[in-house]
């Protein structure tokens, strides 16, 4: 059994996220057999990644940086995929902070990496924004871990912006 957690970007650009959703795709192809992710199913690649980790037959485990994620942090348009998302997941861990802030998601990440033997990162190289809790935070507390890390950003990927 294989275990992916995932971090990414969340300002994929349409184009990217159908090049993304392919590399997903093949990824968990040549991995076939029980697999399982953990993701915190927020816009952009975190959702992407689960649901195609649910098309490949995997287990979804969601972590919820705070109480009131659902609440303060998911957008309309995408509360119809989070609320799939949350219905699918064979199980729901939701951390201990009451808000969703910088803690909590730096918080949510290490429990990601905690339960993963592998980093799914679609991520564009760049490098932290100092704020802490962003992809490359996230790869770079995996790397430090010693969790191997498969960047996805296919060519021609882009962000929005």
């Amino acid at each position: 059994m294989t275990t992916y957690a995932v971090t990414g970007h969340m300002d994929l650009t349409d184009d990217t996220a159908r090049l993304v959703r392919t590399a997903l795709k093949s990824l968990f192809e040549a991995d076939s057999g029980n697999l399982v992710g953990v993701s915190c199913i927020a816009a952009g690649a975190d959702s992407l990644f689960a649901e195609e980790l649910l098309a490949a037959g995997g287990r979804l485990i969601v972590v919820l940086p705070s109480r009131d994620y659902r609440e303060t942090k998911v957008k309309p348009g995408h509360a119809a995929t989070f609320d799939s998302l949350i219905r699918a997941a064979s199980e729901v861990v939701v951390m201990t902070h009451a808000t969703a802030n910088r803690t909590a998601y730096e918080a949510a990440n290490g429990e990601l990496l905690r339960r993963g033997d592998r980093l799914v990162a679609v991520w564009d190289g760049a490098p932290p924004s100092g704020e802490g809790g962003g992809t490359a935070d996230t790869v770079a507390q995996a790397r430090a871990e010693g969790l191997e890390v498969v960047v996805v950003w296919p060519g021609g990927a882009r962000r929005q912006g």
